[in-house]
């Protein structure tokens, strides 16, 4: 843990739920979490008592950023099926995902972990679905190269266990029985999920989506869940294709489907929801199930834009996800509230989504989404010490009226400093605690054993 720290000088957005900005402020951090903030100078007692200072003048400082879904394994598989929808593209790369094991899903996890820090991301969000036969400990791989990086880690285990034979979309030689699934989703949870207040690693619980796993493992892995007191995730109203496929197999929508089996709740969230009809709306806010917006991914695959400002009006928690890197080849979080501001634009006009709204769904929201608001998302005194310094001093931002459009509008910044939990993760844009280099070498060995 890294000693004391003041960080003085920067326009801080806090995201609290006053909304409140300091123009030049100062936020004192110890033992890991925020011990004081405030506007002008830090006053003559914490600044004696804070000798390590970091100069935050021509920064823009929020929390760090929540990345609520993500599938790491895909960084190993950027640029491929590039004009597809989602089920032709699932079709297309499902052959070579069911060759990941242990050391590829560890690599990808690497780089795209990477990227995502470099993006003001300080909290990830995984999703792993696919665990072909004799692949080794894949989640066990994804939790030490978070901890290497000194990322904040919510892993899920994932899982599919309707094959094409039985109706399904994946092809039968990647999904598992239903047993060994939820016998392994145990597993997980004891081995590597950690529900303290500082925890750098939570399990959730997340067979992988209505068309890739039986109403059984879904009811099933809910009732786990509970039963072990973790969240549960999956992929829901991703596009219309997945609409029409509930609506043939279940005689009814994906809201309807899930919720039938027990998956709207306050421990729930769900990728995309881009096909949600305003009554699907009103029982996401009713049950407080949480949405990982995905604007770019959704955008890449042609699968629609949700409604965000009709969820988050109502009052469902809403995040925002990177999602695969297959389908968002970019990888970075923090372009994901650019994205999300525009579309949301697009759908609903040019007052539907302000930048610091934003912002919002990148920190807060997505602390809420994933059960840990009293934790991080904002910064308030009391709260975990991940916080990022946006460099507003180059010539992209040169001049800009308003410090939080320069990252909700203008190009992303770069990442002056990045904290977790007080520690040094990012400084200037290079990683702290690893080698972008050495990363990039297993990438490339990865993805070309992968490709064969």
């Amino acid at each position: 843990m890294a000693g004391p720290t003041l960080i003085e000088g920067g326009h801080i957005a806090t995201m609290d739920a006053a909304g409140t900005e300091l123009s030049r402020g100062w936020i004192a951090v110890r033992g890991g979490r925020i011990l004081g903030l405030g506007e002008g100078s830090a006053p003559s007692d914490v600044r004696d008592a804070f000798p390590d200072r970091v100069d935050a003048r021509g920064a823009l400082v929020t929390p760090g950023l929540v990345n609520t879904h993500h599938h790491l394994y895909q960084w190993l598989t950027r640029g491929w099926a590039q004009d597809s929808i989602l089920f032709d593209w699932l079709v297309a790369l499902y052959p070579t995902w069911s060759r990941i094991d242990e050391r590829t899903a560890g690599a990808a996890a690497a780089g795209a972990m990477a990227v995502l820090a470099r993006s003001g991301c300080s909290t990830v969000g995984d999703h792993h679905y696919i665990f072909p036969h004799g692949s080794g400990d894949i989640v066990g791989a994804i939790v030490h190269e978070s901890a290497g990086l000194g990322l904040r880690l919510h892993a899920t285990r994932g899982s599919m266990d309707l094959g094409e034979s039985q109706g399904g979309l994946p092809p039968d030689f990647a999904v598992e029985t239903t047993d060994d699934a939820l016998a392994a989703s145990a597993e997980a949870v004891t081995r590597y999920h950690d529900a303290s207040f500082d925890s750098m690693v939570r399990v959730a619980i997340a067979p992988c989506s209505p068309f890739s796993v039986t109403a059984d493992l879904l009811r099933e892995s809910a009732g786990l869940a509970r039963s072990l007191g973790v969240r549960l995730h999956t992929h829901g109203a991703e596009t219309v294709e997945e609409e029409a496929f509930c609506h043939e197999r279940f005689g009814m929508g994906p809201t309807d489907y899930l919720e039938s089996l027990g998956w709207l709740g306050s421990d729930v969230w769900m990728a995309h929801c881009v096909h949600l009809s305003p009554d699907d709306v009103a029982r996401f806010a009713a049950t407080g199930t949480g949405v990982a917006h995905c604007p770019s991914s959704n955008a890449r695959l042609a699968a629609g834009i949700a409604p965000v400002r009709s969820l988050v009006d109502a009052g469902a928690p809403v995040g925002l996800g990177v999602d695969g890197a297959a389908s968002n080849e970019h990888g970075r979080l923090g372009s994901e509230i650019r994205q999300a501001a525009l579309l949301a634009r697009l759908r609903d006009g040019a007052g539907a989504m302000p930048v610091r709204d934003a912002l919002r769904l990148a920190t807060m929201g997505g602390a809420r989404v994933l059960g840990r608001e009293r934790e991080i998302g904002s910064l308030e005194v009391g709260k975990l010490a991940d916080i990022v310094l946006w460099e507003l001093g180059e010539v992209e931002h040169a001049g800009i009226a308003d410090p939080v459009a320069a990252l909700g509008l203008g190009s992303l910044p770069r990442v002056r400093r990045m904290l977790v939990q007080g520690d040094a993760v990012v400084v200037d844009g290079e990683l702290v605690r690893a080698d972008s280099r050495e990363i990039a070498g297993r990438v490339t060995e990865a993805a070309g054993l992968l490709r064969g």
